[in-house]
């Protein structure tokens, strides 16, 4: 069987899932630069693919498992089964797309996948983008990528123009500071309290804090917001993703935990530090932000305490915010002064 000329990389769950994918984009526009590549998502994450510089096609999760699908006219050669799912794998094989690519861990990839991996992300030291572009062995790309490798490759100079009512919020001279401490439930988080001290702590002739969060984030952020006072201003629930990402790419870096926004900076070389449990399989080993100006923040210990109850983790609130501050006056002095 030939190699194909198109395929379709298939990651449809959240932002920084969607984020570490694109660097498997990267690597085959390098290894074939003629195949058209199409990226199966949905309608959440689409501003991300669509920034993407190696991305061809985009196409709706919806429509690929209703509708016949094509890629830039032509009959789909190729899927990628990134993200496991067997409705979309089944559509696959009912649309008889020659090359179907899945991993041994799946059953019903047995059944509707033809080109098998053989891979398990549960107990593997590599990173998610990292394990990604394993999946690649099944076009007989074997190269193995080192993160600072990886942090070359995401490509996402189609960046959005930032709204004149969003531009106009930012300050030239200043340090423009992301804070954004919700995870819509996916990760650990710090606390709010943390992040307001770490707001009271930094000095406000050389930085603009800015906390976001989605309109849903919006009543749980307030005590901090009210905390915070004159230090900050309130984005939250102001941007859809689009305009999100044009800000991120107006501003110098961000806290967070563990959510797309860090990983987004991150792949734009922000400043991205990130503030990470030291538990598998959320550790930053797994999960960290790939960039060159990306740091984490994690206890050096391996600890399970919290797996059972998401809502309390101690290793979180053991990073404090003089950590955090002394890192940013780090940064500041070095790029700012």
């Amino acid at each position: 069987m030939s190699l194909p000329t198109n395929i379709i990389i298939s990651r449809t769950d959240s932002i920084g899932d969607v984020i570490l994918t694109l660097p498997v984009a990267a690597v085959l526009k390098q290894a074939f630069p003629d195949m058209v590549i199409g990226f199966l998502g949905t309608h959440y994450t689409k501003p991300i693919i669509d920034a993407c510089a190696h991305i061809d096609v985009f196409i709706d999760k919806d429509d690929f498992l209703t509708h016949p699908v094509t890629i830039a006219g032509q009959n789909p050669q190729c899927i990628l089964h990134v993200l496991p799912q067997a409705a979309i794998a089944k559509r696959a094989k009912q649309l008889q797309i020659p090359w179907r690519i899945g991993t041994t861990n799946r059953v019903y990839h047995w059944l509707t996948c033809n080109k098998l991996v053989r891979l398990s992300r549960k107990h593997s030291s590599l990173h998610e983008a990292q394990l990604n572009l394993a999946l690649l062995r099944a076009l007989g790309i074997k190269q193995q990528m080192t993160l600072p490798e990886i942090a070359s490759s995401f490509a996402l100079s189609h960046l959005p123009a930032l709204p004149q009512q969003f531009a106009d919020l930012l300050q030239p001279h200043k340090f423009k500071l992301i804070l954004h401490p919700k995870s819509r439930g996916s990760a650990r988080e710090w606390d709010l309290d943390y992040f307001a001290e770490l707001c009271a702590s930094l000095n406000p002739d050389k930085f603009q804090i800015f906390i976001s969060g989605t309109d849903n984030e919006k009543q749980a952020l307030k005590p901090l917001i009210d905390k915070a006072g004159d230090h900050v201003t309130d984005i939250s629930g102001l941007m859809g993703l689009t305009d999100f990402i044009a800000f991120i790419a107006a501003c110098d870096g961000i806290v967070a935990c563990s959510t797309g926004p860090l990983h987004i900076a991150a792949a734009l070389q922000k400043h991205a530090l990130g503030i990470y449990p030291p538990m598998r399989p959320i550790h930053p080993g797994r999960w960290q932000p790939i960039g060159d100006k990306a740091q984490v923040f994690v206890l050096d210990k391996n600890c399970n305490d919290c797996r059972t109850d998401k809502t309390t983790c101690f290793c979180m609130q053991a990073i404090k915010p003089a950590a955090l501050k002394t890192a940013l006056d780090l940064i500041y002095a070095k790029e700012f002064s």
